[in-house]
């Protein structure tokens, strides 16, 4: 009987003498019949699973065919079961032999990390200092040592009569560059050799993340309220640059919280604009006002709005190199958002 993988047909005598013509009986035949079926489809089956194979993982592949045959035979499933076994034996054989089981995996990631660790700490350690200053310090030397806790070097410039409040092009001092970086006996040693205690010190401390600093500032007179040129105030900074814990402090002294800067923003304004989560919720449980209106017209709710409409503009109208993050360009009204201000 033709087909590929047809079994072959022997006629051949049957017991009694039933069929004298020496043929097969009909019940065999169709016996026969049907085995060469069930085979003919396995092996298309066979054949289709193998070209398909390497176009599609086994999910995809078992999606698609419900998809088209809905339910298969037994056969079928038995053979999709085995693959899929086969498959997750070889991969946890492989994590097994490559990183030895989830104990060594851990391991791994441990030492990782502290690789890393002991990196970004090496990358901050500032270079020693000598052991005697000979010769004067310059200017530039000495607002360098301010930014790399050279002592030292802070102590021979003062000694030789420099003074403390010398600063940079920018008007930026000794004082400014220790806050930022969180120096405390240099900040305390400027202090005492006369540095002028001005009004952004405190937010070169928020900028910083520096607590402590924040802490020595206030209690050598530094006002929490001062603004800077931005009409910025510390708390405004402490929330663009998400310092929860200054946050938290300034909030402990009962200060202004509504205060407004230069566009009429208050530190919520910028705690939803930059999405400070966690800032936003102490800013509401320490009275925050959810309806006052920036210069633009704008409440922090309405804010949040902004972001929403845009975002959901990107989804449905994707534009190849335009850019929707609720912060800038127009709005679907057509008007211009709110930028965001940048620290100081």
């Amino acid at each position: 009987m033709g087909g590929v993988g047809a079994l072959a047909y022997k006629p051949h005598k049957l017991r009694g003498g039933d069929c004298r013509d020496g043929g097969a009986s009909t019940s065999q035949r169709e016996e026969a019949v049907q085995e060469n079926q069930r085979a003919n489809a396995e092996e298309t089956w066979q054949k289709l699973r193998g070209a398909e194979h390497q176009k599609l993982p086994m999910d995809l592949l078992v999606l698609e065919d419900e998809k088209h045959h809905g339910a298969q035979s037994a056969v079928l499933e038995k053979v999709k079961g085995q693959e899929r076994v086969r498959k997750t034996s070889l991969d946890l054989r492989r994590e097994i032999i490559d990183v030895g089981g989830i104990q060594n995996l851990i391991e791994l990631r441990k030492k990782r990390k502290q690789k890393k660790r002991d990196a970004l700490a090496a990358s901050h350690e500032p270079p020693p200092e000598p052991e005697e200053i000979t010769g004067p310090v310059d200017d530039e030397t000495f607002l360098k040592a301010a930014v790399e806790g050279k002592m030292k070097v802070i102590e021979k410039f003062l000694a030789d009569g420099g003074s403390a409040d010398t600063c940079d092009q920018f008007h930026r001092t000794a004082l400014h560059r220790a806050s930022l970086e969180g120096h405390v006996e240099i900040l305390e040693k400027l202090l005492d050799s006369g540095a002028t205690l001005d009004c952004t010190a405190m937010h070169w401390a928020c900028r910083g993340g520096h607590l402590e600093v924040v802490k020595l500032l206030q209690s050598r007179g530094a006002d929490t309220n001062m603004r800077d040129k931005l009409l910025s105030t510390p708390l405004h900074v402490a929330v663009r640059t998400g310092r929860v814990e200054i946050v938290e402090h300034f909030l402990s002294l009962g200060l202004d919280i509504n205060a407004r800067d230069r566009e009429g923003d208050t530190a919520l304004h910028d705690a939803v604009r930059l999405n400070r989560y966690k800032i936003i919720k102490l800013l509401l449980l320490h009275g925050a006002d959810m309806m006052t209106k920036n210069l633009a017209g704008k409440t922090p709710t309405d804010l949040v709005q902004l972001w929403q409409a845009d975002t959901r503009h990107a989804l449905e109208h994707p534009e190849p190199g335009a850019e929707h993050n609720g912060l800038e360009g127009p709005d679907e009204s057509g008007q211009e958002t709110p930028q965001p201000v940048p620290a100081q």
